[in-house]
C-alpha cells in the first residue's frame, strides 16, 4: 500500500500534491484542512482518511474524527492532528498511546517535519510538517511512504517549496 501523508494545508492546495500522490493507493491527511473543498479533492482524486485539526470548522469536524484508528496491511495506525511526540505526548493521548501503542502515530500541528522511532514502545511517530502557506515553517512538506504486511518502508520526503 503506498500511501501521501499531508498536513496542515491550511486551505491551500498545492498542485503539485497530485503529481507526487498520483502513485499512491491512499491519501491521509492529519488535520487543519482549513476548508472542506481541501478535503473534497483529495477524496475525489485518491482513497482518503483524514483528522479534523484545530482550526477546522463544523464541516470539517462533523465528516471527519479528531482520533482515527484503523490497520493498514497489519500495520496498526492511529491518525491525530495534536498528538505530540515521543516523551512528549499530548495530555489527550498519553495514557492510551502507553497502555495501547499503535505501530505507526501519525500527526499535524506543529508544522514540524519529524521523523522518530519511539523505543520503548516499538512505535514509529511521523508528522508530514505543513503543506499549507499559513504557518511559521520556511518549507511546505509532505510524505510518500509504503506499507508492506507489517513493515513501513520507502519514506520520502518531498518539499513544495518556500511558502
Amino acid at each position: 500500500m503506498k500511501i501521501g501523508l499531508i498536513s496542515d494545508t491550511h486551505s491551500y492546495l498545492d498542485d503539485a500534491v497530485f503529481k507526487h500522490f498520483d502513485a499512491c493507493d491512499e491519501i491521509w491527511h492529519a488535520g487543519d484542512f482549513g476548508n472542506i473543498e481541501v478535503a473534497d479533492k483529495l477524496a475525489a482524486f485518491k482513497p482518503f482518511k483524514g483528522v479534523y485539526g484545530n482550526i477546522d470548522d463544523t464541516d470539517i469536524r462533523s465528516a471527519y474524527p479528531e482520533h482515527l484508528r484503523f490497520n493498514c496491511e497489519q500495520v496498526d495506525v492511529w491518525m491525530t492532528h495534536i498528538g505530540g511526540y515521543p516523551d512528549k505526548y499530548s495530555p489527550v493521548v498519553r495514557k492510551e498511546i502507553y497502555a495501547n501503542p499503535p505501530k505507526l502515530f501519525i500527526c499535524g500541528h506543529s508544522h514540524i517535519l519529524k521523523v522518530i522511532y519511539d523505543k520503548q514502545i516499538s512505535c514509529l511517530h511521523l508528522n508530514p510538517g505543513a503543506a499549507g502557506k499559513h504557518g511559521w515553517q520556511k518549507v511546505r512538506t509532505l510524505m510518500r511512504f509504503e506499507i508492506t504486511g507489517d513493515r513501513i518502508h520507502g519514506l520520502e520526503v518531498i518539499e513544495l517549496g518556500a511558502k
